[in-house]
């Protein structure tokens, strides 16, 4: 049991997803030679959060759920910031006109050129589905990615009845595309991982929608270029709740690039900012090679920092930089 607050407890439960085997692109074997896993983990994978639905019902937890009388399960990606419980989405799946009709809810937000590769639902047989960017054919791969064409994109935020999960599992419905993931490891092998996505399941149920929600509900932090947006002064801390500050004058998040070679991993990120720049006024940021910015930096407009190899760009404390291209080598030493 973990408080939160007085008189306020939220009981946390954990359970296990599978693990497959990788599979060699060439001989199309399995890689595992044993069932253990001790010294042979390159050769295991977790197969996709589609593995979802069997981990869970696997646990125990779905039929312990369900006797307890909860109705929805709220899933969303570890990495979303912006996915919070929203009572009005919960209480628009259980009041309305035929409470309890939509089984499977998946939130869907306004496509920009930052998320074409996301995926996006369609409607076909019928049946509300959910297409992804491998399941596109190489030629229709630009249709695909078109802002015009598919103007929403999955969050992978779902909300999904759990009578109806339990009754799909049950009679063995539960459809999921399986999607070809190949990859190399590091020793030079090329693998195959099978794989399936959560929201893929979206066909086998009925009543499916997709609700059209802000922004503010998808805020992924799956690189340090994402971890500067949300450690800077354009979010506040509400409650539990990222949310956009009032002083930005709009709507979006500014375009951030930082270079992976020095600011790819979090402890070498870290280290490169004496504090992090106010980024109240930034439309985009591109930061390339040994760069470092000191306190209190304001950043605006379009910035763009190369340093080229060998060399070092160092950002005094209190520099305001904007709409400006800094290059070559710049280093200001402490008298």
């Amino acid at each position: 049991m973990s408080a939160l607050g007085r008189g306020t407890c939220v009981k946390t439960y954990t359970f296990n997803q599978s693990r497959y085997p990788r599979i060699n692109r060439e001989s199309l074997v399995p890689l595992p030679t044993t069932i253990t896993i001790d010294n042979n983990r390159e050769s295991w994978y977790p197969p996709g959060h589609g593995d979802f639905y069997q981990s869970f019902k696997n646990s125990g937890l779905l039929d312990q759920f369900i006797s307890q009388g909860k109705e929805y399960v709220f899933i969303s990606n570890i990495d979303n910031l912006g996915a919070t419980v929203d009572l009005r989405i919960l209480n628009f799946l259980l009041g309305g006109q035929h409470p309890g009709h939509c089984e499977f809810l998946m939130e869907v937000t306004d496509k920009t050129r930052a998320d074409v590769k996301g995926g996006t639902l369609i409607k076909y047989e019928n049946k509300v589905r959910l297409l992804e960017i491998a399941q596109v054919p190489k030629e229709h791969v630009d249709d695909f990615k078109s802002v015009k064409t598919f103007k929403i994109f999955n969050t992978n935020n779902l909300w999904i009845k759990l009578s109806a999960m339990s009754e799909v599992m049950q009679e063995k419905t539960l459809d999921m595309e399986v999607i070809v993931n190949n990859k190399t490891l590091d020793n030079g092998t090329n693998i195959i991982q099978l794989e399936q996505a959560v929201g893929a399941a979206i066909k086998s149920f009925n009543g499916a929608l997709g609700l059209n929600v802000p922004r503010s509900r998808f805020l992924p932090v799956k690189k340090t270029d994402d971890l500067l947006l949300v450690m800077s002064n354009l979010y506040n801390l509400q409650h539990g709740t990222l949310t956009m500050s009032s002083l930005r004058q709009f709507d979006t998040t500014p375009l951030v690039k930082l270079g992976s070679s020095h600011f790819g991993k979090v402890k070498d990120f870290l280290k490169r900012f004496g504090t992090i720049p106010d980024m109240l006024e930034l439309d985009h940021l591109a930061v390339s090679g040994d760069v470092t910015l000191g306190r209190r930096v304001v950043l605006k407009g379009t910035v763009i920092i190369i340093a080229n190899h060998g060399d070092r760009i160092d950002i005094p404390a209190g520099a305001i930089l904007e709409n400006k291209i800094i290059s070559g080598n710049l280093r200001i030493l402490d008298h």
